[in-house]
């Protein structure tokens, strides 16, 4: 048997992997993946909402806004971060679905921390919207999910299909192999 071929400096080259195993999953996965993580979030923002209001003693919801918001963003900032960087979050695990760069390479943390600020797209441009004006909740939901869609179905212009935010962060979703059956 052959040893893997060796890069400049004695470090084994890595196999490119090949241009089928970079293909996005179908686009109705995806998008279950995104629901099924949006209520996975409710477990982590929960427990970090109560920690931020318990240590600044929040008497009210829209005490120190701001402050929850920031941190909260940084709550999930470092789980995504830290998921992404090992190629897969609880939900991406579910769906089959890893995330890796453009080269089909392990995720580094800080391209996953581009990932992630990028991935506000999804939800910047409904909220900014309506951020100057006091309107029901209903129309910003329809607006908000009217938005998801348009960004979803815009991946369909993206030559790899991949959304438009991996694209911007250097990053692709893959199809993840299935989980290898253990020995009995």
């Amino acid at each position: 048997m052959t040893p893997p071929p060796r890069a400049p400096g004695g470090a084994a080259a890595a196999v490119p992997p090949s241009r089928a195993s970079l293909i996005a999953p179908p686009l109705p996965r995806r998008m279950a993946c995104w629901l099924y993580e949006g209520v996975l979030m409710f477990g982590v923002v929960v427990p970090a909402g109560l920690l931020f209001s318990v240590a600044t003693q929040m008497r009210h919801g829209l005490d120190n806004r701001q402050g929850l918001i920031a941190f909260l963003f940084a709550v999930l900032a470092a789980y995504f971060v830290w998921f992404w960087s090992k190629g897969q979050t609880l939900a991406m695990k579910t769906w089959r679905i890893r995330v890796v760069d453009r080269y089909g390479q392990r995720v580094r943390p800080l391209r996953a921390l581009m990932r992630y600020v990028f991935s506000y797209l999804w939800l910047l441009p409904p909220l900014a919207a309506f951020q100057t004006h006091r309107i029901a909740v209903g129309p910003v939901f329809v607006v908000f999910i009217g938005w998801v869609a348009i960004w979803a179905l815009l991946s369909r212009f993206h030559p790899e299909r991949q959304f438009w935010h991996d694209a911007l962060a250097g990053t692709r979703l893959v199809e993840a192999p299935p989980p290898s059956p253990r020995a009995s």
